[in-house]
């Protein structure tokens, strides 16, 4: 199976761990990422504030080259890239953007990183095993693009999203019920703006841990920069302690599959992920030991 393939800025450099692990979980359920010839920066983080135009022939660009390689369907793991493709499709649809050239019509279908396992969660499930996460308890966290703005992704629920929560579940981990799972990490201030970022991040740790999350699970490689890179500095400034490891979905099911963590790029995250990759629930353990 071929699936159109859009990385983006960031998978190909600072987020390299979430490029490595949706690549090998893909690979382990024999789906070919066939990647966007010549693909450029969709504009996300910055061209929409300066100039509206180039924030919609940026990722015009990619789309009509997709369409030039005949691919009806694009995964787009990063979610401010696919928000940015939903976005152009739809403003091309509405003639509210009309390019000189006219080549493509807003018909390629774009999907988000949770979206693309919920749908291939048959492929999947034979390849993991269930216990070896059961009992594991996680938050997922959305943020801010998954699911926002509603009218325009039309994805899940955008008050209470349950589709990451559903995949972590069929993975055997136990997806715990939190209030901060759509709220903003900060995004893109993580450089302009650290106090704002440490702030936000800080509520969003606070409250997984008071709900007794053993990881955070996300899909956006900006939220995993904020709540992982910065952890150190967000329990320095507040005096606390969370140590709570931050795991890209894929990187999940990587190891629900039993792929080697260091093929998933868990050895590169800042707060060390040896106590979700070492997970062992003890009941399970007990009766292993008992021959149960």
């Amino acid at each position: 199976m071929k699936l159109g393939y859009y990385p983006g800025c960031a998978l190909e450099a600072s987020s390299r761990d979430y490029s490595m692990a949706l690549e090998r979980v893909l690979k382990e359920i024999g789906v070919e990422l066939e990647p966007i010839k010549d693909w450029n920066c969709c504009g996300a983080s910055a061209a929409h504030s300066t100039n509206h135009k180039l924030a919609l022939a940026l990722p015009y660009r990619n789309l009509a080259l997709a369409k030039e390689q005949e691919l009806t369907e694009v995964f787009a793991p990063c979610p401010f890239c696919s928000k940015t493709l939903i976005n152009t499709n739809q403003e091309i649809k509405e003639a509210s953007y009309k390019p000189e050239d006219s080549k493509y019509d807003g018909s390629i279908k774009v999907i988000n990183s949770v979206d693309i396992f919920t749908r291939l969660m048959d492929k999947i499930q034979p390849k993991i095993n269930p216990a070896r996460l059961k009992g594991l308890k996680v938050a997922c966290y959305y943020g801010c693009l998954l699911v926002r703005p509603p009218k325009l992704l039309k994805y899940d629920n955008p008050e209470q999203p349950t589709s990451m929560d559903e995949v972590v579940k069929k993975l055997g981990a136990q997806a715990v019920d939190w209030e901060f799972k759509i709220e903003c990490c900060g995004g893109g201030f993580t450089i302009c703006n650290e106090e704002a970022v440490l702030e936000l991040s800080n509520k969003i740790l606070e409250d997984a841990k008071e709900n007794g999350a053993q990881a955070v699970i996300v899909a956006c490689q900006m939220c995993q920069i904020n709540l992982d890179m910065r952890q150190k500095a967000i329990e320095k400034k507040y005096e606390v302690s969370y140590n709570i490891p931050i795991i890209y979905l894929p990187q999940l099911i990587g190891l629900a599959m039993g792929i080697e963590p260091k093929e998933l790029g868990l050895n590169l995250h800042f707060v060390n992920t040896a106590s979700v990759i070492n997970y062992k629930d003890v009941n399970i353990s007990e009766k292993a030991e008992k021959g149960a």
